[in-house]
Formats: C-alpha cells, sequence, structure tokens
C-alpha cells in the first residue's frame, strides 16, 4: 500500500513561525546591543553646537619673546615695489612696468628708508607701502653698489617712522637666534626664525664684485626678503637680508647679511653725500710692478709707486719708488700689513681701508731697505 502524508496541523506551522521570529529577533537584539556598547556615537544625534575650546595655558619664554620681537619691529619695515620704463623702438612710446619688489627700514625718524642697492638697480621709480598699506613714492638718496647698501627717503610725520634699535656685529656669535623680517614674494610682514650660521662670510654676486664680512644664517630668506632687517634675540638691528645660496631660487637655508655695523659706518654717508667715499692714504701703486719687485725682494706686501703730497703717507713721511738713468725701478716703500692684516694687493689694501671712516686712525708695518718699522696714518 503507498505511504500516506499527513499535512501538519495549523498550530505547528505557527509554532515554527514563532521560533524563528524568536531568532531572528535575539540575532537582532544582540547585534544592537553590540554596536551600542562599542560604537556608541554611532546612532547619536549630531550636535549643532560648537565644541567646547581647551585652555592652552601659557605662552612659553621663547614663544613670548618672538612675538615681541615681531610686534615692535614689524611696524618699522616696508615693501618696495620698483618700476621701469619701457620704450617701444618703432613707436617711441614710453610704458612703465613693474620690475621687481623688495624690503626696507626706517632708519630714522626722518622718513630715511635703509634697502639693498640690487632691488633699486635699473628701476626710475621706487614705491613704498607701509604698515597702515598707504603706498608713497620715494625718492633715491644714495647708494653704495660696493656694500649692496641704498638709501630711500619718503615724506611722513615724524611720529610715524619708527627705526629699529641698532645693534653690534662685532659681537655676534655663532649660534645666535636671529629674526628676519620682510615681504618674501610680496607677502607683507612675514617673520622667520634661525640661528647664525657662520660670520666674515664672502661671496660674489657677479664678475668682479664680492662682499665681504657677511653674517650667513639659516633663517628662511626667499625673493622679496632682500633689504629686510636682520634681527638679535634683543630685537635689535644686526644685519639686512641682501643675498641667498640656493639653486632652486627659494630658500635652502643658506642666506646672507650685511653686518650692522657697515651699516652704520656707510647709510649716515649716503644720506650726508649721496654716495660712498672710501677713505685714502694717498699712494699710488700697480699691481703687476708691485708682484714683480716684491717677489724679487723676496718680501710679501703693496710696494709704494707714489706719495701723493698732502695725503695721510705723504704726512707719516712714507717713500715712494723712483726710476734711476738706467731706467730701473729703485723701490720705495712696501706695506706688509693694516692692523696686523697682511696686504697683498691695491685690492687687499682698498677691501681693508673699507672697514674705517675718514679721520681713524691705522696702523702700518712697513718695509724699507730691509728693514720694517710701524707708523700710525689718520686716514681722510
Amino acid at each position: 500500500m503507498p505511504r500516506q502524508y499527513t499535512m501538519p496541523s495549523t498550530l505547528f506551522i505557527q509554532l515554527l513561525r514563532l521560533i524563528r521570529l524568536a531568532v531572528f529577533g535575539a540575532i537582532i537584539l544582540f547585534a544592537a546591543v553590540y554596536i551600542l556598547q562599542h560604537y556608541p556615537t554611532l546612532f547619536s544625534p549630531k550636535s549643532a553646537e560648537p565644541r567646547a575650546v581647551t585652555p592652552r595655558g601659557t605662552l612659553t619664554e621663547t614663544e613670548l619673546t618672538t612675538i615681541s620681537i615681531f610686534e615692535q619691529a614689524s611696524p618699522s619695515v616696508v615693501n618696495i615695489s620698483t618700476i621701469g620704463r619701457r620704450v617701444n623702438p618703432w613707436t617711441r612710446d614710453v610704458t612703465r612696468v613693474p620690475r621687481g619688489s623688495g624690503s626696507g627700514f626706517f632708519w630714522d625718524e626722518r622718513g630715511f628708508i635703509v634697502t639693498n642697492h640690487h632691488v633699486l638697480a635699473g628701476a626710475s621709480e621706487a614705491w613704498v607701502r607701509l604698515q597702515d598699506q598707504r603706498n608713497l613714492r620715494a625718492s633715491l638718496v644714495g647708494t653704495s653698489p660696493e656694500h649692496d647698501l641704498a638709501v630711500l627717503r619718503i615724506l611722513v610725520p615724524f611720529d610715524k617712522t619708527m627705526p629699529i634699535p641698532i645693534g653690534s656685529s662685532k659681537e655676534l656669535k655663532v649660534g645666535q637666534s636671529v629674526f628676519a623680517i620682510g615681504n618674501p614674494f610680496g607677502l607683507d610682514h612675514t617673520l622667520t626664525t634661525g640661528v647664525i650660521s657662520a660670520l666674515n662670510r664672502s661671496i660674489a654676486p657677479a664678475p668682479g664684485q664680492t662682499y665681504d664680512d657677511l653674517i650667513q644664517t639659516d633663517a628662511a630668506v626667499n625673493p622679496g626678503n632682500s633689504g629686510g632687517p636682520l634681527l638679535d634675540s634683543a630685537g635689535r638691528l644686526i644685519g639686512i637680508n641682501t643675498a641667498i645660496f640656493s639653486p632652486s631660487g627659494a630658500s635652502a637655508g643658506i642666506g646672507f647679511a650685511v653686518p650692522v655695523d657697515t651699516i652704520n659706518r656707510i647709510v649716515p654717508m649716503l644720506i650726508d653725500k649721496g654716495r660712498y667715499i672710501r677713505p685714502v692714504i694717498g699712494i699710488g701703486s700697480d699691481n703687476r710692478v708691485s708682484a714683480m719687485i716684491t717677489q724679487n725682494l723676496g718680501v710679501t706686501g703693496l710696494l709704494i709707486l707714489e706719495v701723493k703730497q698732502g695725503f695721510p703717507a705723504d704726512k707719516a713721511g712714507l717713500k715712494g719708488s723712483s726710476i734711476d738713468d738706467a731706467g730701473n725701478i729703485i723701490p720705495g716703500d712696501i706695506i706688509l700689513s693694516v692692523e696686523n692684516k697682511s696686504v697683498r694687493d691695491m685690492e687687499t689694501l682698498l677691501d681693508m681701508l673699507d672697514k674705517y671712516s675718514a679721520g681713524d686712525a691705522i696702523k702700518i708695518l712697513v718695509w724699507r731697505n730691509g728693514k720694517t718699522f710701524e707708523t700710525q696714518l689718520r686716514l681722510q
């Protein structure tokens, strides 16, 4: 006989459904409890209120010093924009075109502004933007390409300029903190910090041109920083940012600044006379002749060919060279050193004199007829 199947009762079907619902509900409940325990904020409503600010506490002493230096010095720093003139060769029309920008700072309350010579080189106009965003046309007072320094002037009320306190570059030590303020890439009043990396550096920005006794720093200096001040941790001016060493054209951590002692010596002369006048001792020489004579004598120094009457060398009794009847040179005095620094040629002597001003007294060591003696000159 075939097997017979009976349909499950309605009650049994309903019981199976209840069991399935219970199991499914238990799974959902377990998952919900797990999520709430491990991810409590997942389903919480997002707050529309700002988060509470965590108190910062007091600034560090280093931060307070940096802020104070910037706040005190930045009103003295200006942005300098230069304008050139372009002549159309066909129409002869003259067009004013932007040349570049740099930085500068107030020297005193009379509106004199110090910057780099190369910031203004080739420009026909210079405009100065102050901290209050006023743009004023500046007049050129004087430049010294030998030191990459220039002075501009704007007409402003005396109480509107704030000169930066002056420091001394003779006191500087490698490792000191420094602060550079300027307008890199045209960004107003930017502060960068670093240390003095080296002193008495020399660079040759162009053939036949050398800047000596520069301060090297790793404070970031970029295009537009030129002419801006370099400050010490007392907020004093110790240099003016003048050049960078960088294959890319941007800061590579090697910047150079003209020391403040040079600035403090050159700028007053630019203001008074419009140009730099190197102090002189009143001699004439020739490097080729000097090298030939001193080599034959076994002496290292600079041979004096001529002593100019009435000048310091003449007043000190120095003697020039002469020529005998046979056309031979009779050597005069040979300058061996100035203030204990050896003199090799005329350029070395001029570089040494460049560190002094008219009226300063200097000691020189002189060779004469196989003997040496020391004498003193007062520069003029």
